[in-house]
């Protein structure tokens, strides 16, 4: 197996990861996520209503919106178009999917807490980014409600977070950016929780099948990688002003 990769890094490395809490004061919470070269913003704010599905139920929603600032990639976004695109709308099912799975809406009551995830600058993995910092956002909005509410304790039932994997020429490896995840044969997310839980896969081959070995290879990797990404997440939020 080649060691080298197009910034140096080992196939078993992640990128560096930096999340900065209180980023945005307005919000209920939020955080400025950093893996690599890749940055995103994630502010969650709590409404005391749900959806009128849900209403007299005695439970809560967490949703996720996703969006690409426009000077987040080489080619300017649009906004409209990126607001109504297929992956956009695919990407806010998957935060959204990720932050429920940890979350007890009994104990969240008739509250909605939205997670807003914008990316400031995209080099690959700005989903996985998005959910890892949009655990601490919401983490940080639900301290907000317990301290001044009738929740006396976090509606949280673990931490979740996620990281790519692939398969770049034959070669298993962890946290693609955006040139390996171009050429990548195989593009994966997961999404665990802190118990090592799974709590979404999203595999594909890119024309070359790939094994089992491989793809036991590439749950190991993940396993590493979302392991990096919880241990950002606690120091984030053992720092947090709050």
């Amino acid at each position: 197996m080649t060691n080298a990769r197009t910034d140096g890094r080992h196939h078993d490395e992640a990128r560096p990861v930096e999340i900065q809490t209180d980023f945005m004061p307005n919000a209920d919470g939020s955080a400025l996520i950093k893996v690599g070269e890749t940055q995103v913003i994630c502010t969650a704010t709590v409404n005391p209503f749900v959806p009128p599905w849900m209403r007299g139920q005695g439970r809560g929603w967490v949703s996720a919106e996703y969006g690409m600032l426009p000077s987040s990639t080489s080619e300017r976004i649009d906004r409209r178009r990126a607001a109504t695109s297929g992956r956009t709308k695919e990407i806010e099912r998957l935060i959204g999917r990720s932050l429920r799975a940890v979350t007890d809406m009994e104990m969240l009551g008739e509250r909605t807490v939205t997670v807003d995830c914008d990316v400031l600058r995209a080099d690959g993995g700005t989903r996985t980014a998005a959910i890892t910092g949009g655990f601490v956002a919401l983490a940080l909005a639900l301290q907000q409600i317990s301290g001044r509410t009738t929740v006396r304790n976090s509606p949280l039932t673990n931490t979740v977070s996620a990281i790519s994997v692939g398969v770049v020429d034959g070669d298993p490896m962890i946290d693609l950016d955006y040139q390996e995840d171009s050429r990548a044969e195989v593009d994966m997310n997961v999404v665990m929780t802190g118990h090592g839980d799974f709590v979404e896969l999203q595999g594909t081959a890119e024309g070359i099948p790939f094994t089992n070995s491989q793809l036991d290879e590439m749950l190991e990797l993940a396993r590493l990688g979302c392991g990096a990404m919880m241990e950002a997440q606690q120091l984030a939020l053992q720092g947090a002003r709050r």
